[in-house]
């Protein structure tokens, strides 16, 4: 069987929990340096209703609807004249799209009334939209506005648990442990990286650990005894 080490050549036993999680991290950075969103926008709004729509839903169905959708429509105002049948004909391939249309519709609405047609800059403020959470809210700052922030979803909050990063039990409290450890200036670019190696090797399901550079100092690797023979 091969054996798979890490580029560091680090092993776990000779390292601090500290030493272990820069290690960690630069391993990540290294392996995703190219690491970006998969989703498709020109604009923070179309940012907006993209990280909506990707709800329970894959990025390449959502990049496959929004294609199609911002040839049509990509302002807010466009979007608040709207009926909701009518959005909702066009996401319908979508996950979860009669809500997803209503609250689309509806923050667009309260970007045209409350924000004269901009989207807000702040977390706060994206945050009263409907349809928009802290993770969504993370990802509109770090993506389109280049704001530190630090979105926590489903990769990456199994993968920073698997790691060793995080001991957290809800995204929220995950993101705070993540920004403690992780430099400011790296936040989005760190949001990225789980999310790739959560896509790529550390899936729900049967992660790939043999495979995985990070292996040798994983807490959670299945195969640690035969990685550290």
């Amino acid at each position: 069987m091969v054996v798979i080490q890490n580029k560091t050549n680090l092993r776990e036993k000779s390292m601090n929990e500290k030493e272990k999680q820069e290690a960690i991290l630069d391993i990540l950075e290294n392996t995703y340096a190219n690491a970006t969103t998969a989703l498709n926008f020109s604009t923070p709004f179309e940012l907006m209703v993209a990280t909506i729509l990707s709800a329970q839903t894959n990025d390449n169905q959502v990049n496959r609807i929004t294609q199609d959708l911002f040839r049509r429509l990509n302002t807010p105002q466009q979007f608040a004249e709207l009926e909701q049948e009518e959005l909702e004909q066009s996401i319908k391939t979508c996950g979860l799209y009669k809500n997803k249309a209503k609250n689309i519709i509806a923050a667009s609405k309260m970007i045209m009334e409350r924000f004269g047609g901009m989207l807000p800059r702040t977390r706060e403020e994206l945050m009263t939209l409907p349809g928009v959470g802290r993770k969504t809210a993370n990802v509109i700052l770090s993506n389109a506005f280049g704001v530190p922030a630090l979105a926590v979803d489903t990769h990456v909050f199994r993968v920073a648990g698997r790691l060793g990063l995080s001991t957290a039990k809800t995204p929220d409290e995950t993101e705070q442990q993540l920004i403690k450890l992780i430099p400011p200036e790296k936040w989005g670019n760190a949001h990225h990286w789980l999310i790739w190696h959560g896509r790529k090797i550390c899936t729900a399901r049967n992660p790939k650990c043999q495979a995985c550079p990070e292996a040798s100092l994983c807490p959670s690797c299945k195969d640690r005894e035969e990685i550290d023979q």
